[in-house]
Formats: C-alpha cells, sequence, structure tokens
C-alpha cells in the first residue's frame, strides 16, 4: 500500500475564531480530527502561520493583513480540538517534529507551506510521502498555494474539502473548481 501523507494547513486560532477568523474552519477542524482517528494508517504533518509583531504582510507594517499568528501567542495555537480529539498523541500537535511553522522572515510572504520548518529545523517537504491530502485553512491562500508548490514539484495531492476554511465562499468554490478541472483528485 502507499505511504500516505495528511497535511494540515494552518488551523491556527486566529483564523478560526481570531483576528481573522475563516467560515468553515471551527467545522473543519472537526472532520479534519474524524479524518485522523479513521484513517490511523496515515502520517500527519502540521503547518503554521508564525510571524514576529513586526511582519511586513501586517496592515500596521504596511500590509494588506490584520497582525494574526504572532510567534508564542494564543492565536498562534493550533486548534485546541487536535490535541483533545486524536486518539494516537503522536498525530496530535503535542508531536512538535510534525509543526513545521513559516512566515518567520519579516519580509517575505509565504502562503505556502512547502519549505516549513520544524523544530530540528527539517524542511517540510523532505518529510512528506508523495501521496498527499491536504485541508486547511484558507483554501483560497495558504492552501492553494502549498498545493500548487507541491504538484509543481512532484508530489501527487488530493484535497479534503470538508476540511477546509476559507475567506469567501465564492473565491472557494472557484479554487476547487480550478483545481477539479486541473485533474487534482477531491475528496467530497
Amino acid at each position: 500500500m502507499n505511504k500516505k501523507s495528511l497535511l494540515i494547513i494552518d488551523c491556527q486560532n486566529d483564523f478560526i475564531t481570531g483576528s481573522l477568523a475563516c467560515q468553515n474552519s471551527e467545522k473543519a477542524v472537526l472532520n479534519i480530527v474524524d479524518y485522523i482517528n479513521k484513517n490511523p494508517e496515515l502520517k500527519v504533518f502540521y503547518s503554521c502561520d508564525w510571524h514576529k509583531i513586526t511582519n511586513k504582510s501586517f496592515q500596521n507594517n504596511g500590509g494588506i493583513w490584520p497582525v494574526h499568528c504572532v510567534e508564542d501567542t494564543e492565536g498562534a495555537s493550533l486548534s485546541k480540538e487536535f490535541t483533545l480529539g486524536i486518539k494516537d498523541k503522536n498525530k496530535s500537535p503535542q508531536n512538535a517534529e510534525i509543526v513545521f511553522k513559516k512566515g518567520i522572515n519579516d519580509d517575505v510572504e509565504e502562503y505556502s507551506a512547502y519549505n516549513a520548518l520544524n523544530i530540528k529545523n527539517e524542511k517540510l517537504y523532505d518529510k512528506l510521502d508523495n501521496e498527499i491530502i491536504i485541508c486547511g485553512i484558507a483554501s483560497e491562500y495558504c492552501v492553494k498555494e502549498t498545493i500548487l508548490e507541491l504538484q509543481k514539484n512532484g508530489f501527487n495531492v488530493t484535497i479534503l474539502a470538508n476540511g477546509l476554511g476559507y475567506v469567501d465562499e465564492s473565491n472557494h468554490s472557484s479554487t476547487l473548481k480550478e483545481f477539479e478541472k486541473s485533474g487534482t483528485h477531491i475528496i467530497y
């Protein structure tokens, strides 16, 4: 059987209930937890936006986004549902080696998690299996850019649609349609 990785993008408090709260995100997180528990053979990885307060993407620093996911704040923490709901604790964020941070450099707008780093300074793309199921927040930004970079680098990507949060529903729908047209497999 082919090994598969589940990649969970940016399911952090600021994107769920905080400064950049996205639609469907609370439901998406519960669906992801359920999917992990029902598919124990999957390797699981998390990405996190991880910014300093001086990040250039923030409106007060000349960027387009409200302040979000500032390192070591509650807003930057992954949803507690992963820690509470996942049966295998090695697949929860309690396992620091499977949590990869991006957006660390103030000057680089890093939507894609492709080059994100874990606690051992390992790059996410080195840890993933070739077959990847992807979900998380937000479908039109960080999820989309991660998928495009993975595909460009030869990974086979499947999208877990009920595990997606989004900024705008119509943009979310058109993003999924684009991926469907390009032949990306989507689990509805």
